[in-house]
């Protein structure tokens, strides 16, 4: 008589466990919809000014840099006289060690870097045409070397620590752009 009792309770065990189960494609398909969330709301915390660190042939520090297309025949961006300050400063790169240089500017690895100033090109009475920049590019391929390194936001001493990443060769963990 107890047999048949125990057998009872175990398939009444077995289909309560069954059934009170989801499907396994249904957890996994609301697990990654969780986890998918939770990086689109990582990525948007982390927006913001992008670090770029650069390297080139040249001292080009105190250059106007404007951006060409890929083919180099063009300048696609340039700044207004205006446009070339950052916090109400002009906008040079930050000096970082071992002789990379931090964008305030906003450029990319296509920039090219003009024979004028930025305090002579804040100073124009007008912004030149692109024909005018295009004219007055110093060199068309200036770059040697340039890392995507995160957002400012991603830092709480951002000099201090791109230094430290520089100093202990860690660039390598950065995204290189050229």
């Amino acid at each position: 008589m107890r047999k048949p009792f125990c057998y009872f309770i175990s398939i009444i065990m077995i289909s309560a466990l069954i059934f009170s189960c989801k499907p396994s494609s249904t957890i996994n398909k609301k697990k990654k919809a969780e986890i998918k969330k939770e990086k689109e709301m990582e990525q948007g915390a982390k927006a913001g000014p992008p670090v770029i660190i650069y390297k080139t042939k040249a001292d080009y520090y105190d250059k106007v840099p404007v951006t060409l297309s890929e083919d180099k025949s063009d300048i696609v961006s340039f700044p207004g006289i205006k446009d070339v300050f950052y916090k109400g400063k002009l906008a040079y790169p930050t000096m970082l060690n071992k002789g990379y240089l931090l964008d305030n500017r906003g450029i990319d690895q296509n920039a090219a870097f003009l024979n004028i100033t930025y305090e002579e090109y804040s100073k124009l009475e007008k912004t030149p045409s692109k024909d005018e920049l295009y004219k007055m590019i110093l060199d068309k391929d200036p770059i040697t070397e340039m890392y995507y390194c995160g957002t400012k936001y991603d830092y709480k001493d951002l000099i201090a620590e791109l230094n430290d990443i520089i100093d202990n060769d860690m660039l390598i963990a950065m995204k290189r752009l050229k």
